[in-house]
């Protein structure tokens, strides 16, 4: 398995649907910021936002594991092999990201529970 590098493209704001849907004083994602960059693997990263991590962990295991060695999805999503470009799921300020496949092996730090 190997490390999939995450690196914040945009943080983005739909203001028309924010001032008919979203709460007072709603502005663009608190938790990320544009530049911000991850490496993950089979787990969230630290300091990560659970919702985005809920949204694009899919790929991040894809990736981790080989898939895009060549395109995603029959070459008609992203023309670059070993990367996506996903958002998070907030309809209002959703996060745009970019996944990329490194050659970085992941180490897993956790002992696995005998099984009984």
């Amino acid at each position: 398995m190997k490390k999939v590098k995450i690196t914040v493209l945009e943080t983005t704001f739909n203001e028309r649907l924010a001032q008919e849907y979203g709460a007072e004083g709603l502005g663009r994602c608190p938790m990320m910021q544009e530049g911000q960059e991850f490496y993950a693997d089979y787990a969230k990263p630290e300091g990560f936002c659970d919702e985005a991590w809920k949204a694009i962990y899919q790929h991040v295991f894809a990736l981790a594991h080989g898939a895009g060695k060549e395109l995603f999805y029959y070459g008609d999503w992203i023309r670059k092999p070993g990367v996506a470009i996903c958002s998070c799921n907030d309809g209002l300020r959703p996060v745009i990201m970019k996944l990329e496949s490194t050659d970085e092996t992941a180490e897993i730090n956790y002992t696995p529970l005998e099984r009984r």
